[in-house]
């Protein structure tokens, strides 16, 4: 008889690493799976599942539109459309001038924000992209042709071409955004990457250049938006204004939804037939985005973002681990930098503990939970969190025994604030496990618990 690894291994494309689990229901910030262990999930789908596990808002209105209407094409407008492309526009603050496209994913929102970009031509003079290395933005071709992630892009070549990826730094825009630049694509946060913040003004110049130079300035929102960092979008903390926003993910609650938001001029660029989706957009979708906006909107659950991730960061410091290197990231999208490359083997022991937390390369946790997260969860994270670091401190003291070779004084990893998840996983400090999860990840960007994002 097989059992579900069996089927895994004999029915699904290998595109992702071993699953962790076999989940079978959710409730709330936690999880289930066919053995009837239960799991604090800290990950939430990857940024996705906003409200947690089967809320009843969001249950309660894909019944409601699903005896409704399901699926009419963009040949016809629906209800459930036009409110949520009113909301968003409201909730970014694009004024009247501002419009919404919709599509099925963050990797489709990212494909129209390229092909917008490629709109802005100055009669020819402008045929550069420029996005930023080591950045995430999904898997399709354009997509990918503007991650800055080479691993990711070589085995796919040739991709889209005009793109260049820079630094980040303020000089790097300095050096580069000229008249020759069609737009500059960026993430507010490196999710992906560890959950990386720019530096200081990062924002600001960036806006303060592509005015200067007629350029867009497209931000990926879509790890970020939806409440996730403690306000609606990150872009919003810098005080600035983009010319267009790539959303998804929390904006569904865990129903594929896509979009670009665009704000004044750039509303104006794409025209009849340049650009379209069968599904995108379809009521059913954009009524559970209304159901799930509305009830963030509601529970004021960007305020608890925000509170929930500075008390969640303070927790993490509070462990005084030297393995602790630094906290990074705003509300409740978190990263863990690590002293050693010891990230997926406190994954594992996270799992084994009951508590589903993200390893997107050998030095960065990513923390993502639900944004109903309260006091019980923060308290269960912490117990089962620390019985995970207890492990791999273990572990780790175990190798560093004076049986073993001496500690030469050389880095372990790549600094904290600049993980290079292209590289090749150094060997990791692995506690001993079920074998049900003791299967490391195979892809630093495989979607199951045991690894990071693919659905972008």
């Amino acid at each position: 008889m097989s059992t579900w690894r069996d089927d895994v291994e004999r029915d699904m494309m290998r595109t992702f690493g071993p699953p962790a689990a076999f989940l079978v229901k959710g409730e709330g910030c936690s999880v289930w799976d066919s053995e009837g262990n239960r799991y604090l999930d800290f990950l939430a789908g990857i940024a996705v599942n906003s409200l947690g596990h089967a809320h009843p808002v969001l249950v309660e209105a894909a019944a409601r539109q699903a005896a409704t209407l399901v699926h009419v094409s963009n040949l016809f407008s629906t209800p459930p459309q036009l409110e949520l492309a009113s909301r968003l526009k409201r909730l970014a603050g694009t004024g009247e001038a501002g419009r919404a496209y919709f599509c099925n994913s963050g990797a489709e929102a990212n494909e129209a924000a390229f092909k917008l970009a490629r709109l802005n031509q100055a009669g020819g003079k402008r045929t550069r992209v420029l996005t930023l290395e080591n950045s995430f933005h999904g898997r399709t071709m354009g997509a990918l042709a503007l991650t800055g992630k080479p691993a990711m892009r070589a085995p796919f070549e040739p991709l889209p071409g005009g793109v260049e990826y820079l630094e980040t730094t303020i000089q790097a825009l300095e050096d580069n955004i000229d008249d020759t630049v069609q737009a500059l694509l960026l993430e507010p946060i490196k999710g992906e990457s560890g959950v990386i913040d720019p530096p200081e003004g990062y924002l600001k110049r960036a806006r303060e250049l592509t005015e200067q130079h007629g350029v867009l300035l497209i931000i990926d929102e879509i790890q970020t938006g939806a409440g996730r960092t403690g306000t609606w979008f990150a872009f919003q903390q810098a005080d600035i204004v983009p010319d267009a926003i790539t959303v998804a993910k929390g904006i569904g609650g865990g129903i594929p939804i896509g979009a670009i938001v665009t704000f004044g001029w750039a509303s104006d660029l794409f025209s009849q037939g340049q650009h379209g989706s069968t599904f995108g957009g379809n009521p059913f979708a954009t009524a559970i985005a209304n159901a799930v906006l509305g009830e963030i909107e509601r529970a004021d659950l960007v305020g608890n973002a925000q509170r929930r991730g500075a008390e969640l960061r303070d927790l993490i410091r509070s462990f005084e681990s030297p393995l602790i290197e630094e906290v990074r990231g705003r509300g409740l999208l978190v990263g863990i930098g690590l002293s050693q490359p010891i990230a997926p083997a406190l994954q594992q022991a996270a799992l084994a503990h009951g508590l589903i937390i993200n390893a997107p390369n050998p030095t960065s946790i990513r923390l993502a939970p639900p944004l109903i997260v309260g006091d019980a969860e923060l308290a269960e994270f912490r117990e089962k969190f620390g019985r995970a670091l207890e492990d791999v401190s273990d572990a780790a003291a175990a190798v560093d025994a004076p049986a073993h070779a001496p500690h030469d004084g050389a880095a372990v990893s790549a600094p904290a604030s600049a993980p290079a998840p292209e590289a090749e996983p150094e060997p990791v400090l692995t506690p001993a496990l079920p074998p049900a999860i003791a299967e490391p990840d195979s892809d630093s960007d495989s979607a199951s618990a045991s690894a990071p994002n693919a659905s972008v």
